[in-house]
C-alpha cells in the first residue's frame, strides 16, 4: 500500500527541503513509470521532496491525477502523462512532455509492473503478452529517455526488476513475471555497457516481496504479512525500502562510479530463504 506519509498528508510537501542528503537531486528532471501507486508514488514523493521536477506515467489518469495533487497541488514541479509505455509513441510523448515543461530528462525510473503467481502450464497467451508488453515498455521508454540524455551529456536510469528472476521460489511460481524481469536485468547490463562512454548510467533493483497494491488481488493482508518470515531480515519490504535504493542509484553524487548493477533489495533472500 502507499506509505502512511502519503495517505495522511494534509499539507502539500515542501519542494526542496535542502537537507544534505537531497541537495544533489535538486532541479533534476525525473520520469517515473508506474507512478500511480506503491513504489512509483513513494518514489515520486521522495524525488519531489529532494527538489527534483517529476513527470509521472501510468495507465490510469485518475490515479495519476490523485497522486499528483497530493504531492504538488501547485503542479509547478510535477506533471503526468497517462498511457501505455509498451507503445513507442507513448514513451516519446512522455519525454517530449518532460522537455517541454522542465527542459530536459536527467533520470528515468522504469517502475511499471504486473505480477501474478501462477503455475507455468496455466499461463495463457494473453497473460504472457501482458508481461512481454512490460518489457517493450522498459525498452522503448529507455530508448526515448537515452536519446534526450545524450543531447545533454548524461543521465541515469534505474529499472525495477525482481529477485525471482535470479532466485526462483517453488512456493511462488512466477515464470512469466520472471521472464519479463530477467529481460529487464539483461537490458540493464546491455544499456550500461553501450552508453557508459556517454555518461549514462543504467542500474536495476531486484526486490523480493514488497507490500504494495500489486498484491491486493492476490493475497489478503494477513497472507501477505505471513510472507515476511521467509526473508532472513524477518519482514516484507516497504515501498520506502526500494525508494531509498532508487535515489541512491539515481544520484550522481553518491553513485557516479556505479553502472550495470542489479542490486538486490530483498531482505536477504538472495543469500538464502528462511
Amino acid at each position: 500500500m502507499l506509505s502512511d506519509s502519503l495517505h495522511s498528508t494534509k499539507q502539500p510537501f515542501k519542494h526542496s527541503q535542502k537537507t544534505s542528503s537531497t541537495m544533489s537531486l535538486e532541479n533534476k528532471v525525473v520520469v517515473i513509470t508506474g507512478g500511480g501507486t506503491g513504489i512509483g508514488a513513494e518514489t515520486a514523493q521522495s524525488f519531489y521532496k529532494a527538489g527534483a521536477k517529476v513527470v509521472l506515467n501510468g495507465r490510469r489518469k485518475d490515479k495519476l491525477s490523485q497522486i499528483a495533487a497530493k504531492i504538488d497541488p501547485s503542479a509547478k514541479h510535477l506533471t503526468y502523462f497517462a498511457g501505455d509505455i509498451g507503445q513507442p509513441q507513448t514513451s516519446q510523448q512522455i519525454v517530449e512532455l518532460a522537455i517541454a515543461r522542465f527542459g530536459k530528462v536527467d533520470i528515468l525510473v522504469n517502475n511499471a509492473g504486473v505480477f501474478h503467481a501462477k503455475p507455468f502450464l496455466n499461463h495463457t497467451e494473453e497473460e504472457v503478452n501482458i508481461y512481454l508488453n512490460l518489457v517493450r515498455g522498459y525498452f522503448f521508454m529507455s530508448q526515448a529517455a537515452i536519446a534526450a540524455m545524450r543531447q545533454q551529456g548524461g543521465g541515469a536510469i534505474v529499472n525495477i526488476g525482481s529477485i525471482l528472476a535470479s532466485q526462483p521460489s517453488a512456493s511462488t511460481p512466477a515464470s512469466a513475471s520472471s521472464t519479463a524481469k530477467g529481460a529487464v536485468h539483461a537490458l540493464t547490463l546491455n544499456l550500461a555497457t553501450e552508453f557508459a562512454p556517454q555518461n549514462i548510467r543504467v542500474n536495476a533493483i531486484a526486490p523480493a516481496v514488497v507490500e504494495t497494491p500489486l498484491w491486493d488481488s492476490l493475497l489478503t493482508a494477513a497472507q501477505l504479512a505471513s510472507l515476511g518470515s521467509s526473508h532472513p531480515l524477518g519482514r516484507n519490504g516497504q515501498a520506502r525500502d526500494i525508494t531509498e535504493a532508487v535515489l541512491f542509484l539515481a544520484d550522481d553524487s553518491r553513485s557516479s562510479w556505479i553502472t550495470g548493477v542489479v542490486l538486490p533489495v530483498d531482505g536477504g533472500v538472495g543469500a538464502g530463504r528462511n
